[in-house]
């Protein structure tokens, strides 16, 4: 019986979220001024420079303000590809590389040779072939720490700098198979 940790998802740490909160503070602040303009009566500075002077621009206030959510949009789910998620199987370490493209590292349980969690903030995989692996940084890095303590005493993985974890898997999160 080999034990198989339920899946559970790391997401960035706050840091990272906050260059999209302030992306989508911005669009939802150029939406609220081209409403704004919208409305306003005629003459006014806001209604002018909104409404009238869309006429001599390349892209109008309204496109432009769209254009900005969906991007702002983009940019938030672009920050939530990151992370790390341990599954049944092994770690997976997701990052995003290019403008649009995420890239996501597998490791199985077997090729884990020795978790290194003595430096704080820092989790390194030692793996089979001798090369070593830095997760990311995540949101809740103790809960990603208990959980990988939990899969290396059931799977028999020497950890470096453990904790120690009081509770040892129940018997029913064994996989007979």
């Amino acid at each position: 019986m080999t034990y198989r940790p339920t899946e559970e998802a790391f997401g960035p740490p706050f840091l990272v979220w906050i260059p999209s909160i302030l992306y989508v503070l911005l669009a939802a602040t150029a939406i609220v001024l081209v409403a704004m303009g919208q409305a306003s009566p005629h003459g006014s500075t806001l209604h002018r420079y909104v409404v009238e002077q869309n006429a001599v621009r390349f892209i109008s206030a309204q496109s432009f303000a769209v254009i900005l959510a969906i991007s702002a949009v983009a940019s938030v789910l672009r920050t939530g590809m990151r992370g790390v998620r341990l599954r049944g199987e092994g770690v997976e370490y997701r990052d995003v590389v290019s403008m649009l493209w995420p890239q996501v590292k597998r490791y199985r349980w077997a090729q884990i040779d020795r978790l290194l969690l003595d430096q704080p903030g820092i989790v390194v995989l030692e793996l089979w072939d001798g090369s070593r692996v830095m997760l990311p940084s995540v949101w809740n890095h103790d809960r990603l720490l208990v959980a990988l303590e939990k899969v290396a005493l059931a799977r028999a993985i020497p950890v470096q700098g453990a904790r120690g974890v009081d509770e040892i898997p129940d018997p029913e999160e064994y996989d007979p198979a």
